[in-house]
């Protein structure tokens, strides 16, 4: 399978941290993002929520003008972290966020991770890597109903 340089940089980044167990999810520089841009904490300022897909002023304008940080834009940054929290098992809103116990405890990062690699396929256009109904020759209910 293809895959674009950020992709494999961002899965290698990743993997380190869950390794190294400096995976955290409350900490800007040690979540989902914050290890796919070198564990910088520039990023948090793109939004007023921890968890949002909503770009606040700052976001947009980085938005705007086209930058990318370390190949993803700013409203990306966003959906990577919030799939990364929901596969955590925060409970996201418009204008909350609600974090789970436990947050260190590695099946629940690993579910985490699990969703973020989900979206950084979808964001580059490439098949979901964590899907293995391929290789097990399954085909969803619903999927099936869908096609026909």
């Amino acid at each position: 399978m293809k895959t674009t340089s950020r992709f494999d940089s961002a899965i290698h980044k990743l993997y380190k941290a869950f390794h190294n167990n400096t995976l955290n999810p409350e900490n800007c520089t040690q979540c989902a993002v914050g290890n796919i841009l070198d564990n910088k904490d520039s990023w948090g300022h793109m939004t007023d929520i921890h968890g949002s897909v909503k770009l606040n002023y700052v976001g947009l304008v980085h938005q705007n003008l086209g930058r990318k940080f370390n190949g993803y834009r700013p409203l990306e940054l966003l959906k990577i972290e919030a799939s990364f929290l929901k596969g955590c098992g925060y409970r996201l809103g418009r204008n909350f966020c609600h974090k789970p116990d436990n947050l260190k405890d590695s099946d629940i990062l690993f579910n985490g991770l699990c969703e973020v690699v989900s979206t950084l396929c979808q964001l580059d256009g490439i098949n979901n890597i964590m899907d293995c109904s391929a290789l097990f020759k399954y085909q969803n209910h619903v999927q099936k109903e869908l096609s026909v």
